[in-house]
């Protein structure tokens, strides 16, 4: 009798020790997937991205004298949920893919300058003030980064509003947060930051002194440009590189549509042919054609479409908009790496994984789990079993 429940009890060790270590092959198997789709596909898809090279004129074949790389990362949209709009856990996934390709684009591509262009919140434009302060709070954590990598963010229309919506409170609350500085040079680059919003060109308070304060930016940018032929004419203050700038904005200049747009970012083929309104989808005629007489930049980047597109404007000046960033808004976001000198610009499109990747790794993940339970359960014959005894029936015969 009692060898019998020796027996017994050896058996249920057995058995229990076997089922076990399938729960802990199954833990160890769930925590390599979520480490996977969660971590490391950031640094898998990330890692293939390099830095455009720029050409740089060397004067002499034995001696070349090089101008100094800016390193310079673009993105747009955000667009961080707030408490009216969107799920809680949509908010928590969408913002921890954003963080981590944030941190990841980081450490691995090292950029210099990160430059955000507008629709950093979703609901900046109704947020109450604890609210709103909530949302930086997490902007701050998402986008926290080292202080040698400055971040400059541009205001969009989801931050303070569309026109009819904006006010001075939304603006101050905005640049509290946010340098409002609208001129930035670095390595003898200019950049302008414009609030593409307040270019409405119906002389409210806010357009007028917006306009104001992009013609006086103009005089500098011109001043600079002319300082070699006529020096002292720009006054007693520091000279701007003479440098033609780039031109930084959350609104596209104008064009029709995104019909010419092409890649695979561009928007969906059933929206491409749509026409855009101005003012809203794009800036107007007469606004864009100030900013490209005004400022004359060598290059325009925006945001607010949420999808990729280059064009040409006037005699020649290029502009990109940028896809937006969340994965709430596309399922390949991406970011534009730029390499730039006083005189020289080259742009790459550095992907972000695909939404679709990962959740078709959920899924294959999943059903393989479901396999593996039942075939341990007993309730499914093993594949490789089953495929053996196929294989054996059609050699009989």
């Amino acid at each position: 009798m009692a060898a019998i429940r020796f027996g017994f009890g050896r058996l249920n060790f057995h058995l229990l020790k076997r089922r076990s270590f399938l729960l802990l092959k199954l833990i160890a198997f769930v925590c390599s997937v979520l480490l996977f789709c969660e971590f490391f596909i950031y640094y898998l898809v990330i890692l293939r991205c390099n830095w455009p090279e720029v050409k740089t004129p060397a004067h002499d074949r034995e001696q070349e004298t090089l101008e100094p790389v800016l390193k310079a990362m673009f993105l747009a949209d955000t667009h961080l949920l707030g408490e009216i709009r969107g799920h809680w856990l949509d908010k928590l996934r969408r913002e921890w893919q954003m963080e981590r390709a944030f941190q990841t684009a980081l450490w691995l591509l090292q950029p210099e300058v990160v430059f955000i262009l507008g629709d950093i919140f979703d609901e900046g434009k109704w947020s109450s003030p604890q609210a709103w302060a909530d949302d930086v709070e997490r902007f701050q954590k998402m986008f926290r980064h080292p202080g040698h990598v400055q971040l400059k963010v541009v205001v969009g229309n989801h931050d303070i509003g569309f026109h009819y919506q904006m006010n001075r409170y939304r603006i101050k609350r905005f640049e509290k947060v946010f340098n409002p500085e609208r001129l930035f040079s670095w390595k003898g680059i200019n950049f302008v930051m414009v609030n593409s919003v307040a270019l409405e060109g119906d002389g409210c308070n806010i357009c007028s002194e917006a306009e104001a304060e992009l013609m006086g930016i103009s005089h500098k940018l011109n001043c600079s440009r002319e300082q070699e032929q006529r020096p002292g004419q720009c006054g007693d203050g520091q000279p701007l590189p003479a440098s033609a700038p780039v031109l930084l904005q959350h609104f596209p200049l104008y064009r029709p549509s995104d019909a010419n747009c092409s890649g695979e970012d561009a928007a969906p083929p059933g929206e491409k042919g749509i026409p855009f309104k101005e003012r809203y989808d794009v800036l107007s005629r007469e606004a864009s054609q100030k900013l490209l007489w005004w400022l004359r930049p060598r290059l325009v980047l925006s945001g607010h479409t949420h999808s990729g597109c280059e064009v040409l404007h006037g005699a020649g000046v290029p502009e990109v908009s940028v896809p937006s960033f969340s994965w709430r808004n596309r399922n390949n976001p991406s970011v534009i790496m730029g390499s730039l000198t006083p005189t020289e610009y080259a742009l790459a499109k550095c992907y972000l994984p695909l939404e679709d990747t990962v959740l078709i790794t959920y899924c294959a993940a999943a059903g393989f789990l479901v396999v593996l339970v039942l075939v341990r359960l007993g309730l499914l014959a093993s594949p490789v079993l089953f495929g053996y005894k196929l294989l054996r029936k059609f050699k009989t015969v």
